[in-house]
């Protein structure tokens, strides 16, 4: 059985919807940030990075989204949560790297902007640079949606329950989510399926 190791409202919901959209057994187990639990002895055994999402699968510890998300798709092929054509699947993963390396640190440097600088004015800078670039690029996902049903095109892909990390982001931090018209019906389409729905209560379940 595969064991996720994740944090309620951090991007670990990214791979724990992954994982339901598998229909493999798992069980999850809760790793609170705001505790810092993350800096546990026993947890940074398991991961010396001390960050989430961690997934123990075959034996071996798999981290980072994209890494995750792309070995659950590629284990369960029957699934297709990528394209079977590479260069489309290419295309999935370079979405999902510009998600892990330009979205969320961009929001990263709103939300926590202290880690990133020191003293009151460049903290303050940072914060509002952080946040004119977590907005754009939010719009840039909304863009993706325009004539899209999901992030990649027409079909669901794995892509999608990485996207929803950002949007819950934003809506829980004051942004004006529901002025992206695309990205908020999508986000009313995650909702409705069931692998999605389950995940997201699931986490707020722990979190309550």
């Amino acid at each position: 059985m595969m064991t996720l190791y994740f944090c309620p409202g951090a991007c670990s919901l990214a791979s724990h919807i992954g994982l339901e959209e598998t229909g493999a057994p798992y069980e999850i187990k809760p790793i609170f940030l705001a505790k810092k639990e993350q800096r546990t002895e026993a947890y940074l055994k398991i991961n010396p990075r001390g960050k989430v999402p961690t997934l123990i699968a075959d034996g071996k510890t798999l981290v980072e989204n994209t890494a995750i998300l792309t070995y659950l798709s590629r284990r369960f092929p029957e699934k297709h949560l990528l394209p079977a054509d590479p260069a489309e699947e290419s295309r999935c993963i370079a979405t999902m790297c510009w998600f892990g390396g330009v979205v969320h640190p961009s929001y990263q440097h709103f939300h926590r902007p202290e880690r990133f600088a020191d003293g009151a004015a460049a903290i303050a800078a940072v914060k509002e640079a952080g946040q004119k670039a977590f907005w754009a690029n939010c719009q840039e996902i909304d863009s993706m949606l325009q004539k899209n049903d999901w992030i990649m095109g027409a079909d669901y892909t794995i892509v999608d329950a990485y996207a929803l990390v950002f949007y819950g982001w934003g809506a829980n931090n004051g942004f004006p989510m529901t002025e992206l018209s695309a990205y908020t019906a999508w986000r009313t389409r995650m909702l409705e399926r069931p692998t999605v729905k389950k995940s997201v209560d699931s986490e707020q379940a722990v979190a309550a």
